[in-house]
C-alpha cells in the first residue's frame, strides 16, 4: 500500500464526508472559474471540473484521457467513420468528444450510463451539435454510482438492438462491477455487438505479476480484501474497486463468444514497468 494511499484513507476515517465534499466543490469551482478566465477550457463540450465525476479532474487530463482512447478505438480496434459505436458507461463525455470529429453523417455514437448529471450534461451540449450522438439514463443499481438504482445490473437488458454495433467500449466499468453483473454485462455486449465486431473493455486484472505487485505494496488499489471469484480495495463498499482474476476474464469471453484478438494491454495500476494504459485492456471480436 503507498503513503498516498494510506493518507487517503486515513482521511476519509477521520474528516466527515460532506466537509471533504464541500472543500473538494470549493477547489474545483475556483479552478472552473480560473480556467474560464484564461481560456484553458476553449471547448464548450467539454465540462467544468466540478462536474467530472468519472475519473479525470482537470481539463488537461480530460483531454488526454480522451484522446487515449480514440487513438486505441482507431488504431487497436479498426473503427472507421461511418460505423455505430455504443460506450456503456459514457460519463460525461470523455471519451465521447474526440469521436465527434471522426464519425460522419453514417456512423452513429450511443452512451448510457448511470449518472444523471452526466447524461443530462451530453444531452445539452453533445446532441444539439450532433446528432447522431444519442444518450439515455440507465437506471441500474451500483452501490459506489447509483444506489438507487431500480435494475440489477445483472438483469439488466441493453436497450439496443441485436447485431448493431462495429465497436462497444466500456472505460472503468468492469472496474466498479460485481462478478455476476460483468457476466450479464458481457452477454448483453455479446447480443448487441454486430458479427466481427469489436469491444475494448478496462479491468483490474489479477495475476502472478500484478498479484506479487499488490502484495508488495507497489499498486495504486489496494486489492487486499479477497471474496470469492474478485478482490476489492474496500469490503463495505466492493463497486469502489474491483478485480478479477485473470483466467474467469477469459473464461467469460469464450462462453460469450468473444474471441480475444490482441494480447491483453497489460496496465500501470498495478506498479509494473511495461504498461500501454492506467487500467488493463482487453480487445475481443464477435465470431
Amino acid at each position: 500500500m503507498t503513503i498516498s494511499s494510506i493518507i487517503k484513507a486515513v482521511l476519509k476515517k477521520i474528516i466527515p464526508k460532506p466537509f471533504v465534499s464541500g472543500i473538494q466543490y470549493s477547489m474545483h469551482f475556483t479552478n472552473d472559474v480560473f480556467d474560464a478566465m484564461t481560456g484553458k477550457n476553449d471547448n464548450p463540450l467539454i465540462p467544468p471540473t466540478r462536474y467530472m465525476f468519472d475519473g479525470t479532474k482537470t481539463i488537461e487530463d480530460f483531454k488526454k484521457n480522451g484522446e487515449e482512447f480514440f487513438k486505441y478505438y482507431t488504431e487497436l480496434c479498426g473503427l472507421k467513420p461511418d460505423e455505430k459505436v455504443l460506450d456503456v458507461g459514457c460519463g460525461i463525455g470523455r471519451k465521447t468528444i474526440p469521436l465527434t470529429r471522426y464519425l460522419n453523417k453514417d456512423g452513429t455514437y450511443e452512451g448510457f450510463d448511470v449518472v444523471k448529471l452526466g447524461i443530462d450534461w451530453c444531452k445539452n451540449k453533445i446532441t444539439p451539435k450532433y446528432p447522431n450522438f444519442r444518450f439515455q439514463l440507465a437506471d441500474v443499481y451500483n452501490k459506489y454510482y447509483n444506489p438507487t438504482g431500480r435494475y440489477k445490473p445483472s438483469e439488466y437488458r441493453f436497450p439496443y438492438e441485436d447485431n448493431t454495433y462495429n465497436l462497444i467500449t466500456l472505460g472503468s466499468v468492469f472496474t466498479h462491477m460485481m462478478p455476476a453483473d460483468i457476466e450479464n454485462y458481457l452477454k448483453e455486449i455479446a447480443r448487441v455487438m454486430k458479427k466481427g465486431g469489436k469491444s475494448i473493455i478496462s479491468y483490474f486484472i489479477l495475476n502472478d505479476e500484478s498479484i506479487k505487485l499488490v502484495e508488495a505494496g507497489k499498486s495504486t488499489q489496494d486489492f487486499r480484501f479477497k471474496f470469492e471469484g474478485y478482490r476489492t480495495t474496500n469490503p463495505d463498499i466492493p463497486e469502489d474497486a474491483i478485480s478479477f482474476p485473470e483466467e474467469y476474464i477469459i473464461s467469460i469471453y469464450a462462453k460469450n463468444n468473444l474471441r480475444i484478438i490482441e494480447p491483453i494491454r497489460y496496465g500501470s495500476w498495478c506498479g509494473r514497468e511495461r504498461f500501454l494504459s492506467y487500467q488493463d485492456l482487453v480487445i475481443a471480436e464477435k465470431e
